[in-house]
């Protein structure tokens, strides 16, 4: 059988993998980009059917294509992301290859390179850049057996309410995909529950600019992960709608029950933890850090943006966080579903040679591995808070594409 030489070899065909194209190709470094199945496939199939970017689309993009047929203040649909990185691979001619699934990657005995076995031969590569992204294995807490007798799904398994059978609905995880399934499903007409873990919850919109522009020029994209615990931040924002900053007070009002982080099970009976109420301030403590810190950038700037007052009133707290359910027994409040919103974990059983901590997160400098030729993309906090985002990714390629040149 033959084996295919290649420089170097990108693993996944998603957002991270085309902007390391394109920074590849831009400094001359031959390249192949493998994908398991199609450019973007996440945002294909394992994401609900009305999902939208939860930027608006000037700043979920890379620098170098622009959507041209909607409002830069607006949310790009998925079916519109999907078509924006098959517009962008075509712009750049990315060397593609779908429908090609890696298998292992093993170093070379010789130390000069890697040898990558795929379901579509052998692949000897100098380097292997691993692109896949943050969203591997959907993690379902084993919390509810199975015999409970309810139907539990991940979050990136839901589709729509008309899949869920009839009755209430548990959606555990208040980050931006638990928040806006739990409002598309109490919308279809459902009684709803939602665990309320900790999160940060920024205003959609403050002073006339969106979050991202916020969180740019206060340099929050920019901020490294300082303490354990800050590898994942929740965060509760939506572009659905016409794009909303997440109140879970309006959530209550509207007839959903906010509970507290879901805790052991039995007898029927979902436990609750005592948090709720605290995991609601934390979230409003960030939210209200954020616009004191925009309004001492616009003081301090001489800006003149307009006032908003408003934006520091809350609606009372509802009865269900006052005083909150300590325990919830599916079968009395008719729920018949739970949708887990609790993320996900990296699955990295197919890279042999790379070096990985007690939890299977790689080892790594900004992408650089400890393994020479080695590289990762796409992660949370692979070097910044933005390092998983689609403008964020595009930066951290260009870094580990200058470190590959310069190899």
């Amino acid at each position: 059988m033959s084996v295919e030489v290649v420089n170097t070899l990108v693993v996944g065909g998603g957002q991270a993998g085309l902007a390391l194209s394109g920074h590849l190709s831009e400094r001359g470094v031959g390249h192949l980009v493998v994908e398991r199945k199609r450019i973007a496939e996440r945002w294909r199939s394992e994401r609900w059917d009305s999902l939208v970017a939860n930027g608006p689309a000037w700043h979920d993009r890379f620098p170098d294509l622009a959507f041209d047929d909607i409002d830069p203040d607006t949310f790009a649909t998925k079916e519109r992301i999907v078509e924006y990185f098959e517009t962008y691979a075509r712009q750049i001619d990315a060397p593609v290859r779908c429908g090609v699934n890696v298998i292992s990657v093993d170093r070379k005995a010789d130390g000069s390179g890697f040898r990558v076995e795929t379901s579509d031969g052998v692949i000897e590569a100098t380097n292997v850049v691993a692109a896949t992204g943050a969203f591997q294995i959907p993690l379902i807490p084993a919390v509810v057996p199975p015999e409970a007798g309810v139907m539990q799904i991940h979050s990136s398994a839901y589709r729509n309410p008309g899949q869920l059978p009839d009755g209430a609905v548990l959606v555990v995880g208040a980050g931006s995909s638990g928040t806006q399934i739990a409002d598309e499903i109490m919308r279809s007409g459902r009684r709803v529950y939602l665990s309320v873990g900790p999160h940060d919850r920024p205003p959609l919109r403050y002073r006339g600019k969106d979050f991202c522009w916020w969180l740019g020029v206060l340099g929050m994209w920019d901020a490294t992960t300082t303490r354990p615990g800050m590898e994942h931040v929740t965060i509760a924002v939506s572009g659905a709608h016409g794009g909303q900053t997440v109140d879970f007070r309006k959530f209550a009002a509207r007839g959903m029950t906010l509970v507290g982080r879901a805790g052991p099970f039995g007898n029927g009976v979902m436990h609750l933890a005592p948090d709720l109420g605290r995991n609601i301030a934390g979230g409003d403590a960030h939210y209200l850090s954020l616009l004191d810190a925009a309004d001492a950038y616009i003081a301090t700037n001489g800006l003149d943006f307009p006032e908003e007052p408003d934006a520091r009133i809350f609606d009372p707290l509802p009865a269900c966080v006052t005083d909150p359910l300590s325990e919830l027994n599916l079968a009395d409040a008719g729920i018949t579903s739970i949708v887990w919103a609790t993320g996900f974990a990296v699955d990295f059983g197919w890279l042999k040679a790379g070096t990985f901590d007690a939890n299977g997160r790689p080892l790594h400098l900004k992408g650089v591995s400890e393994v020479p030729g080695l590289y990762f993309l796409g992660l949370p906090w692979l070097s910044r808070r933005a390092s998983p985002f689609i403008w964020g990714v595009w930066h951290d390629a260009a870094y580990v594409a200058g470190h590959i040149a310069a190899r």
